[in-house]
């Protein structure tokens, strides 16, 4: 049985976690297959939009727990060479050149959470489980969290959650912005395709490719004259590309633009 199902349709990529019988807790297999199945996604411009929900009742309650108090314990590393799984998947979806959404569906802690940091929209049902749980764990954030978090939500709100571990509940994380809706089970996976739609079928990919690296990474900045840059690069690239013109001609025809532009082939370098 694979532990990670995929389901393409309409430009949409549906990865959907397959333990439910561990409330799809993340192992190595899930881990590995996450990131090739992101590697697949980048490179096939049949994919648009990607969505991350689980089997079952849960999304993912963080690190499978079975090996017990060993679980985390990596010193056969030296310490210089030890990389966070969490970190090495939030760091893919990072770089990805698609939109990804997070459909929570219900509990999601440890780096069932986290992971979520790095996509572009999350939504949730109503009351899930949610939290960043390693202070009870005993053990130290993952997945960049220290990064992603509290540019999402701000520094107080990060370290309340972080420094205590609490559970709380999807109302909470709604009310700091976290997540940015609640839907009903039945309602979350359409209201997902819905944004999905709507980032794929009147855009270039290329343009929608270029828009999410330039946001994600000009949080990093240390001035607005790096966007200015990257920006001024971007639009020199794509001013002169056939999606442009399809872009322009399209709205002056009043009718459906057409673009051709391959996320896989026609990425500008650099940027």
């Amino acid at each position: 049985m694979s532990v990670l199902l995929t389901h393409l349709e309409d430009g949409i990529l549906t990865l959907t976690f397959n333990r439910p019988e561990v409330l799809n807790a993340y192992n190595r297999e899930l881990h590995n297959a996450l990131l090739v199945a992101f590697d697949e996604a980048d490179a096939n411009d049949a994919v648009r939009v990607v969505i991350l929900t689980g089997t079952g009742r849960a999304f993912c309650a963080g690190a499978d727990l079975s090996a017990g108090g060993g679980t985390f314990n990596h010193r056969e590393n030296a310490r210089e060479d030890h990389r966070d799984g969490g970190g090495e998947l939030t760091l893919r979806l990072f770089d990805m050149k698609k939109p990804v959404i997070a459909a929570i569906n219900g509990p999601a802690t440890g780096v069932g959470l986290t992971m979520t940091l790095a996509c572009d929209v999350r939504l949730a049902v109503p009351a899930a489980k949610l939290g960043f749980v390693f202070a009870q764990r005993g053990i130290a954030p993952d997945a960049c969290s220290s990064w992603f978090a509290p540019r999402i939500v701000g520094i107080e709100q990060a370290l309340k959650w972080f420094l205590s571990g609490e559970i709380f509940r999807s109302e909470e994380a709604l009310a700091a912005g976290l997540v940015s809706e609640l839907l009903l089970p039945t309602e979350l996976l359409p209201r997902a395709r819905a944004i999905a739609r709507s980032f794929s079928e009147k855009t270039s990919a290329v343009s929608v490719a270029l828009a999410r690296r330039l946001l994600w990474r000009m949080l990093g900045a240390e001035h607005p004259r790096v966007a200015f840059q990257q920006e001024s690069q971007a639009l020199w690239y794509m001013g002169g590309a056939a999606d442009a013109a399809e872009g322009v001609k399209s709205f002056l025809e009043k009718r459906p633009p057409v673009f051709t532009l391959s996320v896989a082939k026609d990425f500008p370098s650099g940027l």
